[in-house]
């Protein structure tokens, strides 16, 4: 380790254990309440509100389509947003409250033709995937600017990471548990209920972050809106972003397909629709590798620590293809559990390494845009996750998929695709794209130059 770098660690700029906590609460709350629309809305539409699968995977495309513009916006949003809360924290204040009508929404049957089921489906999808974006871009986007200590960032994104992986274990693990105790058989009111009660938990949180957070890190910036030319001048050049933004969109699109099919491989291939809960609550050994993240990341870099983590999750896909074929349960467990050890390597990290894409985009182009740079994270993601949830309708579509009836071989061999290899393909190309990240290398450089920086225009500007 150079000298700058044994200097970042003394850095000051901590946050204290109730800020972090809060600030962790906010994953926790979107993973809680998006987490049941991403692992279940497609089961919901198929299944619950009688939408075939191929609609599905239309309307998930057509969303994203949505999403090319609706990340960005924000992210322009942002980085025009000056308040006496800062530029990022008052998102939480204005759209907690929205965003949960709107996963109420999607949850909700009226009485429609197949026409009009399909039309509620699109408003109410559409209008909760845009919502979503303007609390959870927020998430990351505050990142930079509430420390520019890089173990102190590391470890935020770590607690952070962990109260969602919590979130989205919670309700992966509670979820038809909860449909079917408050639906007595009614799959449709069951949904409906659970989502009532998500919603105004994540409200409750997101509205606390707002209550509880500070944007401590201001530059020139930061105290004015910045023009959408100038902006984009942050993300010329800016490799670091680029390669993480890939990873965000081809890491999320398996993931989103091995999650929402999970509950198709265990009611139609396995014959125990019971098992889903379980398998999905494996997610809770993703906790283990997410606590030593901090460690990892500071004695191996951020990218070695990710690429480890890309590599044990292929090896779990390959093992669960073996547990696919022989149909062995013992083995299916094994292979979930590597995969989530994986994977607790990967998600904290991102929203790390786009941090440290803001700072690049000052280092080389003179513009902090944390909008910008943070909102194609999002963008990113929920692009990877609409393809996946195209591709799972799409695939499911070709080979006969009927819900609510045996499948033929042709349908439980495109879960197994759905289930095994795309997420597989996703790790595999994930690992590749980090060969090329190199920020670990001249991390210290960087951090010293912009604190050389921020000092000179502290003093003009006193």
């Amino acid at each position: 380790m150079d000298k700058a770098s044994e200097k970042q660690t003394k850095m000051p700029n901590l946050v204290h254990w109730p800020e972090r906590i809060s600030y962790a609460a906010t994953d926790f709350a979107c993973n809680l309440s998006f987490g049941l629309i991403s692992n279940f809305l497609m089961f919901f539409y198929t299944d619950a509100f009688g939408i075939s699968a191929a609609a599905v995977g239309t309307l998930f495309l057509v969303a994203r389509l949505v999403d090319a513009v609706d990340g960005p916006f924000w992210g322009i949003m942002i980085d025009h947003t000056h308040t006496r809360w800062g530029k990022s924290r008052p998102y939480w204040l204005w759209f907690a409250i929205p965003y949960s009508i709107f996963c109420v929404l999607v949850f909700s049957t009226p009485h429609m033709s197949l026409e009009g089921k399909i039309i509620w489906a699109y408003v109410t999808y559409i209008g909760v995937d845009v919502l979503y974006s303007s609390v959870n871009i927020p998430i990351t986007s505050i990142l930079p600017n509430l420390t520019n200590n890089p173990n102190e960032r590391v470890t935020l994104s770590t607690i952070r990471q962990f109260f969602g992986t919590a979130g989205g274990t919670l309700v992966s693990v509670l979820a038809l548990p909860m449909v079917n105790a408050f639906g007595h058989g009614n799959e449709q009111k069951g949904f409906f209920i659970t989502s009532i009660i998500l919603a105004i938990v994540g409200c409750v949180l997101l509205l606390n972050a707002f209550a509880n957070t500070r944007e401590r890190i201001q530059t020139k910036e930061s105290k004015q809106a910045l023009p959408i030319k100038t902006s984009l001048k942050a993300l010329k050049h800016n490799w670091p972003w680029a390669v993480i933004i890939f990873i965000n969109f081809i890491y999320w699109m398996g993931m989103q397909t091995r999650n929402q099919v999970t509950v198709y491989f265990f009611k139609y291939n396995m014959n125990a629709a019971w098992l889903t809960s379980i398998m999905l609550g494996l997610q809770l050994f993703a906790l283990i590798t997410v606590a030593i993240t901090p460690w990892c990341s500071k004695k191996f870099g951020k990218r070695n620590t990710m690429l480890s983590g890309m590599l044990i999750a292929i090896i779990g896909q390959f093992v669960m293809w073996i547990g696919a074929k022989t149909a062995s349960v013992p083995v299916i467990i094994a292979a979930n559990i590597i995969v989530n050890l994986g994977t607790g390597l990967v998600s904290g990290l991102i929203a790390v390494m786009l941090a440290d894409a803001v700072d690049y985009g000052e280092w080389k182009n003179g513009v902090r845009a944390e909008g910008i740079v943070t909102s194609f994270s999002s963008f990113s993601a929920k692009f990877g996750m609409g393809i996946g949830g195209a591709v799972t309708g799409w695939i499911l579509s070709m080979g006969g998929y009927v819900a609510n009836h045996a499948q033929t071989a042709s349908s439980l061999n495109a879960i197994t695709i759905n289930y095994v290899w795309v997420p597989m393909v996703g790790f595999a190309l994930s690992a590749i794209a980090l060969i090329f990240y190199k920020v670990d290398s001249f991390e210290g450089k960087m951090q010293a130059d912009l604190r050389a920086k921020h000092a000179r225009e502290n003093a003009e500007n006193k």
